[in-house]
């Protein structure tokens, strides 16, 4: 449900998703051969599900980082400033769902599984079914565009950096 939630980023479309996934998983089991772990194989069905439901997203709305930025300054900067309670975990996974949907989807699945996920490059590589240094580049590509797209929160005179990369 979470790996739906954040390449979906929509929680009713990620409850359906990984109903829909768990009906696959129980019907596709005989089929199941054992070459990489259970979880690897799950994860590979989910992925491939998220990313049908995506392309089907034709009228997608998309949002734009300077948008986000516009809405959300002061909350994107805040959520590298303070210390992370209750609520404002709660907003900042929010926010961070915001920020990963302005990625590419490749970006976001990868970073998906390897940050939120946890799983190690190897069972990357088997979800992905790409070798060990895709996942490196692809991860190393997908993190340099995400640390672009928050740069003006990450350093400390962000106001006058994004203002300057504006013009």
């Amino acid at each position: 449900m979470g790996y739906c939630l954040s390449m979906l980023n929509n929680h009713t479309e990620a409850e359906e998703a990984a109903q829909d996934i768990f009906v696959k998983v129980y019907q596709s089991l005989a089929k199941f051969k054992g070459n990489s772990s259970f979880s690897t194989w799950l994860y590979r069905i989910t992925a491939n599900h998220c990313l049908d439901i995506l392309r089907k997203r034709n009228r997608r709305r998309t949002v734009s980082l300077d948008a986000l930025v516009e809405q959300n300054g002061d909350q994107i900067h805040g959520m590298f400033a303070t210390s992370d309670t209750a609520a404002s975990g709660l907003e900042n996974r929010q926010l961070v769902n915001k920020i990963l949907s302005t990625l590419p989807s490749d970006y976001r699945t990868i970073l998906t599984l390897r940050e939120a996920e946890g799983l190690e490059y190897q069972e990357i590589a088997d979800v992905l079914e790409c070798s060990l240094d895709a996942v490196k580049g692809r991860l190393a590509r997908a993190r340099r565009q995400l640390q672009e797209n928050l740069g003006p929160f990450l350093a400390p005179q962000s106001v006058y950096y994004y203002k300057k990369a504006q013009s």
